[in-house]
């Protein structure tokens, strides 16, 4: 089936994912400057720039979309690129997950009760899980035969009842734990990937749009849990302030009216900030502003 033309030559057709990484990835474009409005009886959401087209797909699919054709690029799993064997350009990776910054990872996991303690002692089991595709490729490699079924969701309640083991995804374990489940190992660590169509990349608009697309989401991801700072500090105390400032660069500094003192901005880890600003006061700085940070272009 040929792909899917658009109307317009200057159209990016953009997948992005439906399910846990949705409302992230949302958050994610709000903060790059984007506006994109979900309706709940639609997969075509709107978004305040017209070179840009969205669905909103399952994450599974859109790296097989992107492939076809269907799509010039999309967000999804590097698990479910390679899952799906899709064969797409990677623009760049996207280090964000639903709850956290860490990566999520596809773990082979067994009841506590368990006598499976690695994989060899798969051998002749059977197993469930959604990545069929990744699971039987790491028992090959570990040259294992088993019996590997597809799950349609609900996996952990599979074990032991229906099946020996299963391989299911996991951000922090906590999910897992809670079902009285054990890791056995890790198959693949994964995040979310920004990728295009052979075509899409070799399209010197598409690019060129994808490429300043990605440069915003990057920006806003650099600033995720960072805030900025500045205030007005004494010259003769600048060193003992700087030195205090867990600053990702030096400092700006800038001139005041007063030679006396000098203004200070700098970029530090929201969560330092606390135990940042008793010690700065201490030093002798004054009119300390905190303010929020939606891009950091580096």
């Amino acid at each position: 089936m040929p792909a899917k033309k658009s109307s317009s030559k200057n159209v990016l057709r953009l997948g992005l994912p439906k399910g846990s990484l949705q409302e992230p990835t949302l958050e994610l474009f709000k903060r790059a400057g984007y506006t994109v409005v979900v309706s709940s009886r639609s997969y075509r959401p709107s978004v305040d720039d017209d070179e840009l087209e969205i669905r909103l797909l399952r994450a599974q699919e859109i790296g097989r979309y992107v492939d076809h054709g269907f799509l010039d690029c999309g967000i999804t799993g590097r698990d479910w690129i390679v899952e799906n064997g899709a064969d797409v350009t990677v623009i760049s990776d996207l280090r964000y997950s639903k709850a956290t910054s860490k990566p999520t990872r596809w773990v082979l996991v067994v009841p506590e009760s368990s006598p499976i303690r690695s994989v060899k002692d798969l051998q002749g089991r059977r197993i469930a899980t959604e990545a069929v595709g990744l699971t039987k490729r790491y028992l090959a490699k570990h040259k294992v035969k088993a019996e590997v079924e597809f799950s349609w969701g609900a996996t952990e309640v599979k074990v032991p009842e229906l099946v020996d083991a299963i391989v299911d995804i996991t951000e922090t374990g906590s999910s897992l734990r809670a079902n009285n489940l054990r890791i056995v190992d890790t198959l693949m660590e994964s995040y979310p990937q920004f990728v295009a169509s052979k075509a899409a990349a070799a399209d010197k608009w598409k690019r060129h749009k994808m490429e300043t697309l990605v440069l915003l989401l990057k920006a806003a991801l650099d600033a995720r849990d960072k805030v900025g700072l500045k205030m007005n500090v004494p010259e003769k105390q600048l060193q003992k302030v700087i030195d205090c400032l867990p600053s990702q660069r030096s400092p700006t500094i800038s001139s005041l009216a007063s030679q006396a003192w000098v203004a200070v901005e700098t970029v530090i880890d929201e969560a330092v900030v606390r135990e940042i600003i008793p010690k700065l006061k201490s030093l002798g700085a004054e009119g300390i502003v905190e303010y929020p940070l939606n891009k950091i272009v580096v």
